[in-house]
């Protein structure tokens, strides 16, 4: 699936999480779900749903009557492109204010920094910025 480079809002990026968690889910069910902790009507969840099928983050199926949303792609890839669009375009390419957001600002907890530690080891120079 080709990069998106469309702009989420931070409720369309819940409703992609729970999707993701339920999938394959209909407009109604995820409704009934999300009106217990936010309150959104029925309406707003189908809105939503269609916003971001629109914006080609899921798919919709129908199935015995009833349209069916999954993920197009799993959300570990499309926060890696966020973070990357991040990156690239906020901060210029440098992870260096990333970092000190992490070291200075940041609340971790001890399993947050464990799993930190762990990605900091799988890191790699590229190879064409290798020192002779």
């Amino acid at each position: 699936m080709a990069r998106r480079k469309t702009v989420l809002g931070r409720g369309e990026l819940e409703m992609l999480r729970i999707v993701e968690q339920r999938q394959p889910v209909t407009a109604g069910d995820l409704a009934r779900e999300v009106a217990q902790t936010t309150g959104q009507a029925r309406t707003t969840v189908s809105t939503v749903l269609e916003r971001l099928r629109r914006k080609g983050y899921l798919a919709r199926k129908r199935s015995q009557g009833r349209y069916h949303y999954s993920t197009r792609l799993p959300i570990r890839d499309l926060l890696a492109d966020l973070v990357d669009d991040f990156v690239e375009g906020t901060l210029g390419g440098s992870v260096s204010p990333f970092f000190a957001y992490l070291t200075d600002q940041a609340q971790l907890d001890e399993a947050q920094i464990r799993e930190l530690k762990q990605l900091a080891r799988q890191l790699k120079v590229k190879p064409e910025e290798r020192e002779p």
